[in-house]
């Protein structure tokens, strides 16, 4: 970071970071016009981020695979043929999103052959464990991480990751078993080094270079379109890093949810102390990345914190505070937080409103959402709850209606973006997605005669 760094309140630094958003020294505009349009875009975020009056509300639609759909290619083709997701994604911008306040991104369009190659189970994807007709990527919910094995990641996460996790959700690196830990490296590493004379051990290297150089492939060909939409006038309002909550990290990823719950009870003192490892090494890894890009955001899909996955007290035990050391850590070091809180989150609203104004945006799935701008509105950018089911069924007149209705409740002193409940639809009608435009154009006006 900058030499004065260290001098800058995190009010500043958060100052600094949205100002590179805004002025991107290293873009090159195809047009002036491309870059007027980039910064009005980017600045009537920045307002409603910071709880100011842009001139209308902003408009924030994750597409999904709607690209996709919209131009005859099926998702399974997207994820395998790089040079089509690009294609497709940038006809999509270049013809639907001079509207939007954001350009459509191939967020959901996974390295499928790089995945392939290491045979990747902690998902599904159409043609790997899902038929090649569906649509998006789905979770493996499984117990990655036995009950008596806290103590091996709180001791060395990095040899657990290595050892033990990664071999159980890579098939490619189930000879890593036998590798040994290298926490204990000595001057004559010879003993260390044996397991890689083994063939199996060889054939997993060989599959991580391979993997390499597909994701080499698809992260060219994202990156170069990601430059082109940015260039020609489209800011990305929901790129950034994405970090988890401890509590779902060690739940989703790692226990699963029914030996999470069961840790609550049977050990909640190493459930707290895996925790409080996880929330470090999410600060530092979140940190390290968006100094290097000199990015602005981290995003965090809240999953098991949500209503009825667990009770206040828990929440307030378990799910919070860990998350709360986390997000502290990086508004200190000037990040902008985006919240997404999944299912409802409206018995958790009077226990979240501790961080600095503007810091924090809430994207909300199903919470109320007249309750969370009285609730958070004073601190917090408010997102969120047009739901995915209305996008995808309802006619443009319920879209149009249900948004007039969201933007009397949240829009009025600014703070506000309207937006899905959700960070990615990918059957939704662009006839709703353009209604979504047009009802925050007629009713999202800010100045004498709007909001």
């Amino acid at each position: 970071m900058e030499e004065d760094w260290a001098e800058l309140t995190p009010e500043e630094r958060r100052r600094r970071r949205l100002d590179r958003w805004l002025n991107p020294e290293d873009v090159s505009f195809v047009s002036a016009e491309a870059k007027n349009a980039y910064r009005e875009r980017v600045q009537r975020l920045i307002d409603a981020y910071n709880l100011e009056k842009p001139d209308r509300v902003p408009v924030i639609v994750a597409v999904g695979a709607i690209p996709a759909a919209t131009y005859g290619v099926d998702f399974h083709t997207a994820i395998y043929d790089y040079d089509k997701m690009a294609e497709v994604w940038m006809r999509f911008n270049d013809e639907y999103s001079r509207e939007l306040d954001s350009f459509a991104i191939p967020a959901g369009v996974t390295p499928a052959r790089a995945y392939d190659l290491l045979d990747l189970r902690l998902y599904a994807y159409p043609g790997h464990g899902l038929p090649t007709s569906a649509t998006g990527v789905q979770f493996v919910e499984g117990e990655y991480m036995m009950a008596d094995e806290y103590d091996a990641l709180i001791r060395d996460p990095s040899d657990f990751w290595m050892r033990v996790f990664m071999p159980r959700i890579f098939g490619a690196l189930e000879p890593f078993r036998a590798l040994a830990p290298f926490t204990d490296f000595v001057e004559q590493p010879a003993m260390k080094l044996l397991p890689f004379t083994r063939p199996d051990v060889q054939a997993s290297l060989q599959a991580l270079i391979d993997a390499g150089r597909e994701l080499s492939k698809w992260s060219e060909k994202v990156l170069n379109f990601m430059s082109l939409a940015t260039a020609s006038g489209y800011p990305s309002a929901t790129t950034g890093v994405f970090c988890k909550a401890p509590f779902d990290t060690l739940g989703d990823t790692l226990r699963g949810t029914k030996g999470i719950m069961m840790d609550m009870y049977r050990r909640p003192e190493k459930l707290l102390e895996a925790m409080d490892v996880m929330a470090d090494l999410s600060i530092e890894s979140a940190l390290s990345s968006l100094n290097a890009t000199k990015g602005f955001r981290a995003i965090f899909p809240l999953h098991k914190g949500a209503d009825g996955w667990m009770s206040d007290a828990q929440f307030e035990t378990f799910y919070w505070p860990p998350l709360r050391k986390v997000v502290a850590a990086l508004i200190e070091e000037g990040v902008s937080i985006l919240l997404f809180a999944e299912g409802s989150f409206d018995t958790r609203l009077d226990k979240v409103n501790e961080f600095p104004k503007g810091a924090v945006s809430w994207l909300f799935d199903k919470t109320d959402m007249a309750r969370a701008k009285r609730m958070l509105g004073d601190r917090c950018c408010i997102m969120g709850n047009v739901p995915a089911s209305l996008m995808v069924t309802g006619e443009p007149g319920d879209i149009k209606a249900h948004c007039r209705k969201l933007i009397e409740d949240c829009g009025e002193g600014g703070g506000y973006v309207l937006s899905p409940g959700i960070l990615g639809i990918d059957e939704a009608k662009l006839t709703n997605v353009k209604a979504m435009v047009d009802a925050a154009r007629e009713f999202g006006t800010y100045g004498k005669h709007g909001l």
